[in-house]
């Protein structure tokens, strides 16, 4: 990316407490190094270091490789249900033990899962981190399940699926598309689960998953703030080397991750209408994607941005910040999971307006749009926002755990994150363009739309 020396000292200088340095090889002038220590336990646990003395507190984040796409008919949501179930108590830290012990010093605790991996992390004061390391070593090992405490998690999760999808038009205008594009394979789902499979789901279900995928070598743990390296491999070694490598588990996720499963098998150039409770109508424009960490998406995210980041993108540009608009919100997201994707547009009509006259008017504007869009102006405006973006995200302990375990969770390389800022500062703007008129060449679309007048 091409920025001020200036505002690169700026950059340095602000985010050196996290160990920012300047590069010495890989990277080029991007200006940014991380310095990490990498540990790989003998039972194949992995673990990166990140020392920040500046304050008295860290990050833990622990990245399991188990998401919805482990799933199957039947059992939609297990990972889901799983996570939540990992802070209802283990053997020696039972149910309330591990919240408190995080509330009562001060620090935060929460996860997350998604269709590739299920996320814990912990923000805690220095003094706390081998209770922290105990704590995660005993719920990855002896999980409880109590089975009142399955049944009332069950219903916690029920509330969770309407509050996201069924009283939501966004959520569930969303999940259409998801179920749409990724119809026929890992994807085409939701990671909280199908209401049917989340009535039958049992605590066999769940333990089932958790005894496959809660293993040493199916995990990588990243911390970051006040610590030691060598203290933090040492505690990690003591609390979870004698955890036990599955070799059974390589061998079913290599069967899980045949690239064959993922292909697009979307039905496409069709239009699905959605009856919902919004007043004016929702629509999502949504075509191909690709997967997440190659060239080709990072090339996507660029294009994703020129056309609907923002005030100043095109496409709001085009159609709110007008003299006569037609659109009273606009966005456009270029979705990329481990094997597979979508790019989309959504937005909303101002009033008057309706879904169809809305998608015609769209497909007709994507003629084009390509060499309309995709200046030089616009690359580099692009590229200087997400240079900016990456330096923001690593200014916090957090930030810095959960950006680089993503990357060690996805590939096997902390390091895969020199290739994405290389590649947002060096994808010339014809390359973006060629990429967009693949993207919209062939006319393959889902339009969806959600109104309360379908």
């Amino acid at each position: 990316m091409v920025f001020t020396r200036v505002l690169l000292f700026l950059i340095l200088t602000s985010c050196s407490y996290l160990g920012l340095e300047k590069p010495t090889t890989g990277t080029g002038d991007l200006g940014i190094e991380l310095d990490v220590q990498k540990f790989v336990l003998d039972n194949g646990l992995r673990l990166l270091v990140v020392e920040n003395p500046q304050l008295p507190i860290f990050s833990y984040y622990t990245f399991y490789d188990i998401g919805g796409r482990h799933e199957g008919p039947g059992t939609t949501g297990a990972t889901h249900f799983l996570e939540h179930m990992m802070f209802k108590g283990s053997k020696k830290y039972g149910p309330g033990v591990f919240d408190n012990n995080i509330e009562k010093r001060g620090g935060m605790n929460n996860a997350f899962t998604s269709f590739d991996a299920t996320v814990y992390f912990e923000n805690m004061p220095a003094e706390s981190l081998e209770l922290v390391i105990d704590m995660e070593a005993d719920r990855t090992e002896n999980i409880l399940l109590i089975p009142e405490s399955v049944e009332r998690e069950r219903n916690i999760i029920f509330e969770e699926r309407k509050m996201r999808y069924e009283n939501s038009p966004h959520g569930k205008l969303y999940l259409a598309m998801t179920k749409a594009v990724f119809e026929g394979t890992p994807y085409g789902g939701s990671v909280i689960g199908d209401v049917a499979d989340l009535r039958k789901l049992t605590r066999d279900n769940l333990m089932n998953f958790y005894k496959r995928f809660y293993r040493p070598n199916n995990a990588v743990i990243v911390v970051a703030g006040a610590v030691e390296s060598s203290e933090v491999h040492r505690m990690v070694r003591e609390k979870m080397g004698h955890l036990k490598y599955s070799s059974d588990l390589v061998e079913y996720k290599r069967e899980k991750d045949n690239p064959g499963l993922f292909t697009h098998r979307g039905r496409y150039k069709r239009d699905i209408k959605l009856k919902g409770t919004n007043p004016l109508p929702i629509f999502t424009l949504a075509f191909r994607g690709v997967p997440f960490g190659g060239r080709q998406g990072f090339a996507l995210d660029l294009l994703s941005s020129i056309l609907g980041d923002g005030e100043s993108s095109y496409l709001s540009e085009k159609f709110i910040k007008n003299e006569s608009p037609i659109l009273s919100s606009v966005s456009v997201a270029n979705y990329t999971l481990k094997h597979n994707g979508v790019f989309f547009i959504m937005g909303q009509p101002v009033e008057g307006k309706e879904p169809e006259e809305i998608k015609d008017i769209l497909l007709k504007e994507l003629e084009g749009i390509c060499a309309r869009a995709v200046t030089e102006r616009s690359v580099q405006k692009t590229r200087n926002q997400y240079l900016a973006a990456q330096f923001h995200q690593i200014q916090t302990n957090a930030g810095v755990a959960r950006y680089l375990g993503q990357w060690e969770s996805s590939f096997g390389d902390f390091n895969h994150y020199k290739r994405e800022l290389e590649a947002y500062q060096t994808i010339p703007p014809g390359e973006i363009a060629r990429e967009c008129e693949s993207l919209f060449e062939e006319g393959d679309y889902i339009y969806l739309s959600i109104w309360n007048k379908h």
